[in-house]
């Protein structure tokens, strides 16, 4: 985590639907305005090819507006584990940050 360039890395599977566009602007936003250093992945490329350069790069989480945003999710993936779960959008930067908080 100290030596991570950024903490988090918001990928968008599929820039051009623009719900999933408008969800990782506003929760890009809202990670800068917590103070936590965050990458937009909106380049036009497959998901797979920004989930390994993210994975390449070493950022400790990543967030995708994939399919559980229907449901009012976002994917939060660590990089440490493995591990995915599928947060609330409105506990996603919270959440985070408190996990970012007790690494540090």
């Amino acid at each position: 985590m100290a030596i991570a360039i950024y903490q988090v890395v918001v990928i968008v599977p599929n820039i051009n639907d623009a719900e999933k566009m408008a969800a990782a602007e506003k929760i890009y936003q809202e990670f800068n305005e917590a103070g936590i250093e965050t990458l937009l992945d909106d380049r036009k490329e497959r998901a797979g090819a920004k989930f390994k350069d993210s994975e390449l790069i070493g950022i400790p989480y990543r967030v995708v507006t994939g399919r559980s945003l229907a449901e009012g999710k976002l994917e939060v993936v660590t990089r440490a584990t493995g591990e995915s779960q599928d947060i609330p959008i409105d506990e996603v930067v919270s959440t985070l940050k408190q996990w970012i908080d007790e690494q540090l």
